[in-house]
């Protein structure tokens, strides 16, 4: 700019000495002015971004730390640019001034019009000059704020810039509004909702003993199943079972290929105490629905979580088969698989034939069965039954559920248009009624049934109808409570008592005051067996082990012997508390406390059984007296009582109590180095 102005002025030949010195050293000014603006400006906003970017590094440092060694390069780079234009500035002005004096002596003044030009063009030239630095100062001036400022609405040369001036808007009305309003407001606690089959059930009667009914007055039971009640002892049936199996009865009326009027079946959910009788509410009405069977192909499996239980109930499926020409066979890995696959289906002249009627399973063999086993079909089920639905739930066994769902339905080898072909139901409307299709009922039984929708939910349950005396729900505030019905004649007590004096309190329940047969539980297999080494160095009483140590005939055997009163002291874990009717157990010991009421009360369930008397004693440390006695007493229990051992009770077996746990520790060292233990 300095050059320019020098050749342009070497033209003003009119021009007087002391106009053009003072017009030189008036724009002189004007420039290092304008110099030092832009040096000051610049310098304020490389501040501004190192505030920035230090304020924001300290999530990144090693990014920043490069950033400002770049910037301190570049600040420097621009410092010596500045000198070096600052100098060739001054050297100019100089040559100018110089040059102006010596031509103005020569040559004289130039006319008005001229000025006026020169004057314009200098001004035009200065805006073309410069243009970046001002648009920079601006941007980082709006990333700073946030809204415009003077300084953004005007040009280089000091003047308002028209797009603003033009707009006539005030800087104000394009800045950001912040909203407001916001205020803390209560949340008003959300109500839980059941749905109404969950909500109003079908109520089941919890007086066992003063509501029994005669065989006779129980309405669509078969002759040949009543004679077969009869002649297994049964003159009366149990509420839930009054209840239940009419119900179930009811839904196979017009056939097995269609419902009530035509209709899909509601699915079954029993929700009833422990030793109340479900077992035989649906083992009934399932056997009278397919005595009229004429091909013998998977009309019933009934799924259950554990391998003594799924015993228990295909001895009852068994018991009331025999001689209906219905056949049983159970899958729950007892056998081999080869053996279990020749008992479900045989192969004559390449054809294959279902050998069984009703499949007991356990749900891991089950869906091995599924997929390795050919000529296992489910394409004919029709009643799929759950027992102690919610374990089934709650520890993740479902799985197997969506195995069985599509196994049933099963696209099969033949026609399309076969009456039998069956499609995952959906929405009811006149097209999926028409051919009509075998449905899948589903019947859940539990002594402890959730209220939970969303575990329930996945199960797929269609229109289900609720059967239940066992707990209702109370809403108080914030949470839910679930209340339940323990068994009539049971007697509830726990014993506050030290660790170290369980095992004494055990024998001395057995030894002194005679509580046999006892079925006592542990928290783990561990302390099961462990606890049976020493009961079983004392002596005096003869004990057994119940547990995933042993073998399932092992198992077999022990429950065996312990119905038969050859053991008098069952120790085991929590794998014969659901569902395992075990006769004649008067005592329950729960030896570790239970930390979930669901399993307490399967636990005591072992006892009073249908109708008859039974007592729970569960022995709980200090700490644990508080919670356990509150969590029973919220869960509907009445009759929880505490009682006392008076240490001088337990005096006479202390010596021989520490003989044994000398004998205990040597043993458990050798079964240690054998890896037995």
């Amino acid at each position: 700019m300095a050059l320019f102005t020098i050749n342009r002025y070497l033209g003003g030949q009119d021009e007087s000495e002391s106009a053009s010195e003072l017009r030189s050293k008036t724009r002189l000014a004007k420039l290092q002015e304008r110099v030092k603006a832009r040096e000051q400006q610049s310098l304020a906003a490389e501040e501004e971004v190192i505030v920035k970017d230090t304020s924001s590094g300290q999530s990144s440092l090693g990014k920043n730390k490069r950033k400002l060694e770049q910037e301190e390069k570049e600040k420097k780079q621009h410092k010596k640019k500045r000198k070096e234009s600052t100098e060739k500035l001054d050297d100019a002005s100089n040559t100018a001034a110089s040059v102006e004096h010596s031509a103005s002596s020569t040559n004289g003044t130039p006319t008005k019009k001229k000025k006026k030009r020169d004057q314009k063009k200098e001004e035009k030239q200065d805006t073309k000059d410069h243009p970046s630095e001002e648009s920079n100062v601006a941007v980082q001036e709006t990333k700073g704020d946030g809204r415009e400022t003077e300084g953004n609405q005007k040009t280089a040369n000091g003047h308002p810039d028209p797009s603003n001036t033009g707009s006539g808007k005030s800087s104000s009305d394009t800045s950001f509004h912040f909203l407001g309003g916001f205020e803390n407001k209560t949340v008003q606690n959300v109500q839980r909702v059941l749905p109404k089959w969950l909500a109003e059930p079908d109520a089941i009667k919890r007086d066992i003993k003063s509501n029994l009914v005669p065989l006779s007055e129980v309405p669509g039971i078969c002759s040949r199943l009543q004679k077969k009640l009869e002649a297994n002892g049964i003159q009366n049936l149990f509420p839930v079972q009054v209840e239940v199996i009419p119900a179930i009865l009811e839904t196979v009326n017009s056939g097995l290929l269609i419902g009530r009027g035509g209709y899909r079946p509601r699915d079954i959910c029993v929700s009833a105490p422990t030793g109340s009788g479900k077992t035989l509410a649906f083992v009934i009405p399932v056997i009278q629905a397919l005595l009229t069977r004429v091909v013998c192909e998977v009309r019933a499996l009934a799924v259950l979580p554990t391998k003594e239980l799924a015993q228990q109930v295909y001895k009852v499926f068994y018991s009331y088969a025999e001689g209906t020409g219905l056949k049983v066979v159970m899958v729950a890995g007892q056998k081999p698989f080869a053996a279990e696959q020749v008992a479900l289906s045989e192969t004559r002249g390449g054809m294959c034939r279902s050998l069984a009627d009703i499949v007991v399973a356990t749900p891991g063999r089950l869906v091995d069965h599924i997929n390795k086993n050919d000529n296992f079909s489910l394409q004919h089920l029709r009643f799929l039954i759950i027992d102690e639905a919610d374990r089934m739930i709650d520890s993740m066994h479902q799985a197997w559920l969506s195995q069985v769902t599509k196994a049933v339905y099963k696209s099969g080898s033949g026609s399309d248009m076969s009456i039998f072909r069956r499609v995952e139901p959906g929405p009811i409307t006149v097209a999926s009624l028409s051919p009509p299709q075998m449905p899948l009922q589903k019947l859940l039984f539990s002594a402890t049934l959730t209220q939970n929708p969303e575990k329930l939910q996945q199960l797929g349950l269609h229109q289900p109808r609720l059967f239940s005396s066992t707990h209702t729900s109370t809403q108080d505030g914030t949470h839910t409570e679930e209340k339940f019905n323990f068994p009539q004649g049971l007697t509830e007590y726990y014993i506050c008592c030290t660790q170290s004096k369980k095992p004494l309190l055990l024998l001395h329940f057995l030894l002194q005051l005679k509580f046999k047969p006892a079925l006592c539980f542990t928290n783990s297999r561990e302390a099961a067996h462990r606890l049976f080494l020493l009961v079983k160095l004392y002596g005096g009483v003869e004990v057994a082990e119940f547990s995933s140590r042993l073998s399932p005939n092992e198992r077999q055997k022990a429950l065996k012997r312990f119905e038969q009163g050859k053991i008098e002291l069952l120790i085991s874990t929590d794998a014969a508390a659901r569902g395992i009717d075990v006769k004649g157990v008067k005592c329950v010991i729960n030896y570790d406390a239970p930390q979930y009421i669901r399993t307490y009360i399967h636990r005591v369930g072992r006892t009073a059984r249908a109708g008859k008397a039974g007592v729970a004693f569960t022995f709980l440390l200090g700490v644990q007296v508080k919670n356990f006695v509150q969590m029973v007493l919220n869960a509907g229990s009445t009759g929880l009582q505490k009682q006392t051992i008076k240490p001088e009770n337990l005096k006479g077996m202390e010596s021989r109590y520490e003989e044994a746990l000398d004998k205990l520790g040597k043993a458990i060292k050798e079964e240690k180095s054998q890896n037995r233990f």
